[in-house]
């Protein structure tokens, strides 16, 4: 009996249904008496049987899967309707995307062995200017193409046709791998090839009001 309402205890605390669950356990008694029957002496056996019962609290129930699904928003501004509230959840400027991005492969911020705090300190705040830089260069294009109401295609390695409307700064950077200017003396003269811009490329270059002179001028 005292083991099997322990059990009970452990499956509803273990599922969080303490209050959802009305378990009963019942255990009943048979008494049955024996006869001595050669070399078995007559003896009394009492046989116990255990029952569980259950039934749902239905008022905690509703309550439980009302919350189920729910996240809990805290907001200063007691203007704002639900849906607003939501969506400047959703549209919200995430601090952990730029500490992620210190770690990732445009800026590669790893543990190093550095003696001085002021040394970890100075490359700290010198990637800190590559990724407002990242930042700054995703802005520019998201708002663009937000106000042009257009996507960009042609990021996605594999996959050319897929656009999207919110590319990140890497995928925009990745756009122009390959390009090369190449340096070469031809009869004393020199002369420099640089590779021609994609659409792809001038696209990027004219979300972010570049003129491509400032690409060309590199020769």
């Amino acid at each position: 009996m005292d083991e099997t309402q322990s059990a009970v205890a452990a499956i509803l605390k273990r599922y969080r249904v303490s209050d959802i669950l009305m378990v009963e356990v019942l255990s009943q008694e048979h008494i049955t008496h024996k006869r001595a029957y050669e070399d078995r002496p007559a003896c009394t056996l009492t046989p116990t049987t255990v029952s569980v019962t259950s039934q749902i609290n239905s008022t905690a129930y509703e309550q439980t899967v009302r919350r189920c699904g729910w996240r809990v928003c805290a907001c200063n501004d007691m203007n704002l309707s639900v849906q607003k509230v939501v969506y400047a959840y959703r549209t919200e400027y995430l601090i952990e995307r730029c500490f992620g991005r210190y770690k990732g492969k445009a800026l590669g911020l790893h543990p190093l062995f550095l003696a001085s705090d002021e040394r970890v300190k100075g490359l700290i705040r010198l990637l800190s200017i590559g990724l407002r830089v990242l930042s700054l260069l995703e802005f520019l294009v998201r708002s663009a193409l937000k106000d042009q109401k257009q996507d960009l295609a042609g990021l996605y390695a594999g996959n050319p046709k897929r656009a999207t409307r919110k590319p990140t700064a890497e995928h925009l950077l990745q756009a122009f791998k390959g390009i090369t200017l190449t340096c070469v003396r031809i009869n004393g003269v020199i002369e420099w090839f640089l590779s021609p811009l994609t659409p792809v490329q001038q696209k990027i270059l004219q979300h972010l009001c570049f003129d491509e002179e400032i690409y060309f001028n590199l020769t």
